[in-house]
């Protein structure tokens, strides 16, 4: 069975998800996701893409961007995967696998899409039972700490339905 296909293209905001390899609770240890937490803010100072919400599970990532547009969705996932690998290796002193290959992804449809989205990175750890409330996790845009990148104006006008309706007129 091979990868799935992405559909991307300029405008669009996904929300997507990636496992650690084997579903390993690899971030459980606080310095490792706080590499993976660097990389995804380091890509977007970087202009990579904007990053509206982010957190760091003990075994997989959730990320709200979206691409810039020279960087497709593809790219965007493999800067955060290849750099924090990169830097968990040369930071601990091993080479085990680090990502599964590939992620899920979403496109967000509009501004109520893009809130529920929002919501649900940030409380991923609290419906875990990780912390109480979501600003407690530290590798979490919800933590206060990051700087994020508001709801782009045109969301959902990338997607076919809205921009349908606004060629149509």
């Amino acid at each position: 069975m091979g990868r799935l296909a992405h559909r991307t293209g300029s405008g669009y905001t996904y929300f997507v998800t990636t496992k650690t390899w084997q579903n390993r609770a690899l971030f459980r240890v606080p310095e490792v996701a706080q590499i993976v937490a660097e990389q995804i803010i380091q890509y977007r100072a970087e202009g990579a893409y904007l990053l509206h919400a982010f957190v760091v599970m003990p075994d997989h990532i959730h990320v709200l961007l979206t691409p810039g547009i020279t960087v497709s969705l593809e790219r965007a996932m493999q800067y955060i995967k290849g750099s924090s690998s990169r830097r968990i290796h040369a930071d601990r002193g091993h080479k085990m696998s680090i990502w599964q290959p590939g992620f899920h992804d979403w496109t967000v449809r509009d501004g109520e899409d893009f809130r529920t989205r929002v919501s649900y990175v940030h409380l991923n750890p609290v419906r875990a039972r990780l912390a109480d409330r979501p600003e407690l996790w530290p590798d979490s845009s919800a933590s206060g700490k990051f700087r994020m990148d508001e709801m782009p104006q045109n969301i959902g006008l990338a997607s076919g339905a809205k921009a349908l309706d606004l060629a149509s007129r």
